[in-house]
């Protein structure tokens, strides 16, 4: 997004502190470029599509933008000697497990392209950082349900207008709440769960960053860090629209329909392993805030990153 970009070239102007640039990962030539002109000590790999529901319509699309992507940007680490990799996961990779909550060591079975595409990413990741020449720092982070936004008011979310639709609950929750869209779609209420609705673990984006900054000092030649980055909790469909209601301070209309194809019923992780290793533990919990803080973000910028907007309800 290159509003966000700007946002923080702004904040961090100072000569080489930040630097933008525009390429395709799936352009090896491009890539290669990147790497022999800079001298990079570590890379964070964040880039990528990442909506269930999309991946369903365009699976083809996904597996190159994830998977293919992810190869050229190790070639080009190999190639210029580049060891460390702080690699962007999802629970997605898990599928449906038998038993909650989710450990690092419950079995990947993912069920839809977006989280297929992700686990074979991972072994591509695994399998090279084996190879007695990568000698690598590995770090693979399995986010869980993001939500929140820049508690400084600075950078939230803005999905394009084309991927509303395939959009995360918080977002729609607020499209909803601006009069943007006429009203909430649910998609699923007959899930084993104790409402009917699906149930995730939902991790601020504060917290997210902060566990790569951790991954990162802790990052070490020769070895790889699996970890699930969640809060060990699961919040229904239900209540998490109860609590945008409450943040928004809008009735929001709900309308349900069935599942959504590539969808689980039940999702939420053990963070033992994170908290032991990286001293990581999520600090904003409190989902009702999270929920605020994005909101107070979103109703000031009902066109992303354009100039603020005044709010009227």
């Amino acid at each position: 997004n290159m509003g966000a970009i700007k946002v923080l070239q702004n904040l961090f102007s100072e000569p080489g502190r930040l630097q933008f640039i525009y390429a395709d990962l799936g352009d090896p030539k491009a890539v290669n470029r990147i790497f022999a002109e800079n001298a990079f000590d570590a890379v964070m790999h964040f880039a990528a599509v990442a909506y269930v529901g999309e991946s369903t319509l365009e699976p083809l699309r996904y597996y190159h933008n994830i998977t293919s992507n992810t190869l050229v940007v190790l070639e080009a680490m190999a190639a210029h000697n580049v060891r460390t990799l702080i690699y962007s996961s999802t629970c997605a990779t898990y599928g449906e497990p038998e038993k909650m909550p989710i450990t690092e060591g419950t079995p990947q079975f993912p069920i839809n392209p977006y989280g297929k595409a992700k686990k074979m990413a991972e072994d591509i990741i695994l399998d090279f950082s084996k190879s007695k020449k990568a000698d690598m720092a590995v770090m693979i982070l399995r986010y869980f349900n993001v939500i929140g936004s820049d508690p400084e008011g600075r950078l939230g979310e803005a999905p394009k207008p084309e991927l509303r639709e395939h959009g995360r609950i918080s977002g729609a929750c607020f499209d909803a709440a601006l009069g943007i869209i006429p009203g909430l779609k649910v998609k699923g209420t007959d899930y084993e769960t104790p409402d009917g609705t699906c149930v995730r673990d939902y991790i601020d984006v504060t917290d997210l960053v902060d566990a790569h900054v951790k991954a990162l000092n802790k990052a070490e030649r020769g070895k790889v860090g699996i970890y699930n980055v969640g809060t060990g909790k699961g919040r229904s469909v239900k209540e998490f629209v109860e609590a945008c209601k409450k943040a928004t301070g809008v009735d929001i209309k709900v309308d349900y329909f069935p599942r959504r194809p590539g969808d689980y019923a039940e999702v939420y992780s053990d963070p033992a392993k994170i908290n032991s290793e990286l001293n990581w533990t999520a600090q904003h919990t409190d989902l009702l805030e999270s929920l605020r803080v994005a909101w107070t973000w979103q109703k000031k910028h009902r066109s992303g990153y354009g100039p603020p907007q005044a709010m009227v309800l």
